[in-house]
């Protein structure tokens, strides 16, 4: 266990170094956009396409998986919403508390990390729980919060969802990258050459960015991002391990996978949607904040206990 904490260390010192620096304004509010920005669009999606053109898309799509994965999260979704209801709370807040406790930081510190700690045969797990996030449960929240406001479904929301997805680089990226594998189309040298060294910065990049957008998050309503952290870092990958292990038995190295990307931190893009809408910002930030200070632990625990568990 100590091997595994001090391998995820030097992921959690990177995100450490981006908070010093952005919360002594070396690195401002507008420098860490445009970083994430870079990021987001450019050196994740490289990453990404990369990693997708390489996989066979027969293979990572497995229906047991993805019943597991959804079953556990949509478990841990209705739990947070009915105890957001049974504090009185609108179906919107709901939503983005629920959003909270079940969304990890996939993307920028799931798909670097967890593919550098359990290998590249991690890849089609990380992207197969990045998507269903980013596809069911990133539609879901719009779906709620914009339905709660107008009273009824509409085909505008729908638009509105539809785009979202149309428009997210993470899931462009990721879907050519499996229609390139899927017609075996060859990568160039030199574009192979390309993708490397601009996906080599979404590691650094992704952690850095994460420390500096942190520095300038609240901890208020500290006893509900309480109880959301918890949820998110403990609730959510023990529904998905009873989920993967037990339930829908899955193949063991993919539900350990599933299980380490359901034990990270809340995602910033939760913060960023509740911004959006106006609902509940600051229980988003605070909720990144504390389950990103107390991940430093718990993911090391569970990525040790997955280890353990893959080779069974």
């Amino acid at each position: 266990m100590l091997e595994i904490f001090l391998k995820t260390l030097p992921f959690f010192g990177i995100i450490g170094l981006g908070f010093a620096a952005g919360r002594t304004r070396f690195f401002t509010e507008e420098a860490t956009a445009y970083l994430t920005r870079f990021v987001f669009y450019f050196a994740l999606s490289a990453m990404l396409f990369r990693f997708a053109a390489n996989l066979d898309l027969l293979r990572i799509v497995d229906g047991r998986f993805i019943a597991a994965y959804l079953c556990a999260t949509g478990l841990v979704y209705l739990l947070v919403t009915a105890v957001a209801y049974l504090r009185r709370r609108p179906a919107a807040e709901a939503a983005v508390e629920a959003q909270c406790a079940t969304i990890g930081n996939v993307g920028f510190l799931g798909v670097p990390m967890l593919v550098q700690l359990l290998g590249e045969r991690a890849i089609g797990s990380v992207i197969m729980v990045l998507a269903l996030d980013l596809i069911v449960f990133g539609s879901l929240i719009v779906i709620i919060i914009t339905g709660a406001r107008d009273g009824r479904m509409s085909p505008r929301v729908l638009r509105s969802v539809g785009l979202g997805l149309v428009r997210n680089p993470m899931i462009v990226s990721m879907t050519l990258g499996l229609v390139w594998s899927a017609w075996a189309l060859p990568i160039l040298a030199p574009v192979g050459e390309f993708l490397s060294i601009l996906g080599a910065a979404a590691t650094p990049g992704a952690l850095f960015a994460i420390g500096a957008s942190l520095a300038s998050k609240s901890a208020e309503r500290v006893e509900v991002a309480a109880w959301l952290s918890f949820a998110k870092l403990v609730l959510h990958p023990a529904a998905v391990a009873l989920a993967a292990l037990v339930i829908f038995p899955v193949e063991p190295f993919a539900a350990g996978v599933m299980i380490a990307a359901a034990a990270l931190p809340t995602a910033g893009n939760v913060f960023i949607l509740a911004q959006h809408y106006r609902v509940a910002p600051m229980r988003a930030s605070a909720t990144i904040l504390f389950s990103t200070v107390a991940g430093v632990v718990t993911v090391s625990l569970v990525v040790g206990w997955v280890s353990v568990v893959m080779q069974h």
